[in-house]
């Protein structure tokens, strides 16, 4: 595939630059959380998928185990599965474009190819900010691996926190609306209840195990904000 400068490929490399600079931040947590620089870079290699990646080492940084801090990433990097049909419909890739394609597949990626509305547009779209983010990312966990090893006691730079504080951050700008707000609040009070009861690490999967539920048995976000008059005929229109 040819780089073209279209309008999908520059959004996709400003993209690309802006999330690629936050492994910095990263790479300098998981150090702070117990990892060497070869597990840190891993990470990032394979895992690959940022808010899987900064729940593992919140996980770690709490004092909880690798199995733990494991479920804690993999209920979060479901989302990816639910992308992959997406971009499967989408671009149809074969071969070992297929598995590059699942490598890449994010947040960033996806959104950047869903907006577009000719199909080049969507397959340079999604190709650049996945490789792109992928390059930078990996990059950025380096240096900030290796400035984490040079800072010392993460406690005095006060970094022991930040886990926390980066997750809440990828956090915040979902909770739009108030079936979201009030997840949260009850998986933050199943949290608080079960951090006495067991060990470090499982409060998060149970906070994840509530939100399950609430979605299973909830309405589920098809029919949040539709109009009561709505006729059913038109209740499927601008869906993907």
């Amino acid at each position: 595939m040819t780089l073209q400068l279209t309008p999908a490929t520059k959004t996709a490399l400003s993209i690309s630059v802006a999330t690629g600079l936050y492994g910095i931040s990263f790479g300098a947590l998981a150090i702070a959380a117990g990892l060497n620089l070869w597990q840190t870079v891993a990470l990032s290699l394979l895992m690959f998928t940022g808010g899987s990646q900064f729940a593992f080492i919140g996980v770690i940084a709490g004092g909880g185990g690798p199995g733990p801090a494991f479920g804690a990433a993999t209920l979060l990097g479901v989302r990816n599965a639910v992308y992959g049909m997406q971009v499967k419909a989408m671009l149809r890739p074969r071969g070992l474009k297929k598995l590059a394609a699942a490598q890449v597949t994010i947040d960033e990626s996806t959104a950047t190819a869903a907006g577009q509305t000719e199909p080049g547009e969507q397959r340079r779209g999604f190709w650049v900010a996945g490789i792109g983010v992928y390059v930078l990312w990996n990059i950025f966990t380096v240096v900030g691996a290796l400035l984490g090893d040079a800072l010392g006691d993460p406690k005095a730079w006060g970094l022991d926190g930040a886990a926390v504080a980066a997750f809440l951050g990828l956090l915040w700008p979902r909770l739009k609306s108030a079936e979201p707000v009030a997840i949260a609040a009850v998986c933050s009070l199943a949290t608080v209840l079960a951090i006495p009861l067991v060990p470090p690490g499982v409060p998060i999967l149970v906070a994840a195990v509530v939100a399950g539920v609430w979605g299973y048995f909830g309405r589920g976000p098809a029919t949040e904000g539709l109009e009561p008059d709505v006729e059913p005929h038109n209740s499927a229109k601008g869906k993907r």
